[in-house]
């Protein structure tokens, strides 16, 4: 199976809840989760419902998607009180930018200092 295969993605079945998830946000176009692997003491991903395996992969018809995911990370950074104290985003994109699930994301960070550079 190749990166862009739906059938082994595991944020395809989140988002088709063929894998049991508590969302932390959803509405028509991306949904919110906590990330198995915290790095911050608020650490969750924004995923676009839509597979898209990186973010290079963006194509006209998805036009306004990333200002959906972070208008959903927006949202949820007021709602887990970590908006005023400051919060990171960050798309890791292909190997040698960290990405390690082929279905673009926003790791969505706070709660914490956070350095620079960061990796």
């Amino acid at each position: 199976m190749s990166e862009h295969d739906t059938r082994d993605c595991i944020f395809c079945k989140i988002v088709k809840r063929e894998v049991p998830t508590p969302l932390e946000y959803e509405d028509d176009h991306v949904v919110a989760f906590k990330d198995i692997n915290p790095q911050a003491p608020v650490h969750f991903l924004v995923i676009p419902k839509k597979h898209i395996p990186k973010i290079g992969d963006l194509t006209e018809e998805d036009r306004g998607l990333l200002d959906q995911m972070t208008s959903a990370a927006k949202h949820l950074a007021q709602k887990l009180g970590i908006d005023e104290t400051g919060y990171r985003l960050v798309i890791n994109s292909g190997d040698n930018g960290g990405q390690t699930v082929y279905h673009l994301h926003v790791h969505v960070l706070g709660g914490r200092f956070m350095r620079w550079p960061p990796g």
